[in-house]
């Protein structure tokens, strides 16, 4: 008993500890994968009219929002939040573009390119010493 409550306790020991820099930005990249696919799914759900489409919104979802909450800690909210969101903005619009045929007027570019160098310099601004 006492062996299985020592085992638990490093479990949780290392989950509450926070990732290193790296590795938060690797997991971030995943959750933003995760986000780009279930607001992809979202097209692909035509409504909620298509069974698996419809599943895949909430099940990408919920692991892009896990992901979050484990780099959180490290990396900071407004960096995470930025950086998810911009990212998967652009990521998503360039599918709308290229696969679902959207059309990229050169409105859109430009203001693609106005979110980029919002997650840039929002990222820019948490580096330098306050």
């Amino acid at each position: 008993m006492r062996r299985a409550h020592a085992v638990a306790s490093e479990g949780a020991a290392r989950v509450n500890t926070p990732l290193s820099v790296g590795q938060a930005w690797a997991v971030l990249a995943v959750a933003i994968v995760f986000e780009v696919a279930g607001t992809t799914s979202m097209r692909l759900s035509e409504g909620f009219t298509r069974l698996v489409p419809s599943v895949l919104i909430f099940v990408f979802y919920a692991a892009s929002f896990a992901l979050n909450t484990l780099i959180i800690r490290t990396l900071g909210l407004s960096v995470v939040y930025a950086v998810w969101s911009g990212v998967g903005t652009v990521l998503t619009a360039a599918i709308g573009f290229l696969y679902f045929k959207e059309p990229a007027t050169a409105m859109k570019m430009v203001c693609i390119g106005l979110i980029v160098v919002g997650v840039i310099g929002l990222h820019s601004a948490t580096r330098v010493p306050a």
